[in-house]
Order: structure tokens, then sequence, then C-alpha cells
């Protein structure tokens, strides 16, 4: 969004939404996003198409605010994500997909919108995936770490994925339940096997 001393002069950039009542069109007060395109690009009134892949949020409005002072004295932007949004994975009590209700949501805050880790994740082995300039970056994160509040990683970005890793002992007990449940299945096959030889060798002797 876009203000400055005069309404009029910064009305056309902004987009708004128009509402087509009894076949003419009336403008609402309710601005319209700006949508991104697959190359990081939005189409913004007046100046054009402007690449804002990996700016932040401060960035985008120091370089529209420089950009404007062109055509509108003194102006105001205001920037704001309309889908800001990340996915936790793993070992945490509800794991999916969550909107952000900030643009500064903590990785400890995200984590427990998802239900917090369940017992066997491994506080210690959190793995953030980030996408920079197109490029996806894996960063272990630390939550045990007393610099954690420190770390460029505490605070997250939109479409980051979060996944917490199962302990070893969740992992052991994960294993060993399979290898008796594949014991136990040969146990009743060689069972069978048995019997059916048992019911085999008396009817030949009958």
């Amino acid at each position: 969004m876009v203000t400055g001393p005069d309404k009029t002069v910064v009305m056309p950039f902004n987009l708004t939404l128009t509402d087509n009542i009894a076949g003419s069109y009336s403008t609402s007060h309710a601005l319209f996003p700006y949508l991104v395109d697959s190359e990081g690009n939005i189409d913004f009134p007046v100046l054009g198409r402007i690449h804002i892949e990996g700016m932040t949020r401060i960035e985008l409005i120091n370089y529209l605010t420089q950009h404007l002072q062109e055509y509108i004295k003194d102006p105001v932007v205001v920037v704001s994500f309309t889908n800001y949004k990340i996915t936790i994975l793993g070992e945490v009590q509800r794991p999916g997909t969550y909107t952000m209700p900030s643009e500064r949501t903590t990785i400890l805050q995200a984590l427990g919108m998802a239900g917090d880790l369940k017992i066997s994740g491994e506080r210690d082995k959190i793995l953030l995936i980030r996408e920079v300039n197109g490029i996806q970056e894996h960063i272990k994160v630390d939550l045990k770490s007393a610099e954690i509040m420190n770390s460029p990683y505490y605070y997250l970005q939109q479409n980051d994925v979060i996944y917490v890793a199962p302990s070893a002992s969740r992992v052991v007990t994960g294993t060993s339940t399979a290898g008796l449940w594949s014991t136990g299945l040969s146990i009743i096959v060689s069972a069978v096997s048995v019997v059916s030889l048992v019911l085999s060798l008396s009817s030949k002797i009958k």
C-alpha cells in the first residue's frame, strides 16, 4: 500500500478491487494484493515490472520508497505478505503447512503451532530448508543451543520447511519392531509347514 499527503496522487499506485454492480464498476476501498510470478516479478503501477525475489520486506519498502519519490512527495510504503506459509514435517504432533500470523515468526513459535516436538523428536537436529535466490539451502538448527535466539535462522521466512528428525532410539525401536514382526512371521510359517508335514505323514501311514 502506498500513501502520501495527496491522496489523489497516490491512487494510481494502489491496486483496488472493483465490483461490477448492475453493469457499472465501482471501486472499493479494499486493496488488491500483488501476485509474484514464477520468475519472482510483480507488475507495479507506473513503475512497471519489478524483480523482488530474494528481497526482504524492508528491502522492498526501501526500493519502492526510493523510486516513488519521483512521483510522490514523502511517500509511505507498507508491505505485508498475504500468504506467509511454513511447512513443518517429521516428529511433531501436528505436521502440515501453516499460515503464519506475523512476518516475524520464530522457529519456536512455528513448532508451537504444530503442537511442539514429540518425545521422539531430536531437538538438536532440526533441519531448516530455505530457498535463497533459487538455490535450496539445508541448515541444521540446534534448539538446545544458548545461541539459538542470535541465529540468522531464528526468524523464519516465507515457504521455509522445517523437518524434525526422529531420535536414534525411535529409529532402533522401529527397526526392532520390524525385525520382530519378520521373525514372528517366519515362526508362524515354519509352524504351519511342520503341521502340514505331520498331517501328510499321518495320511501315508494310514
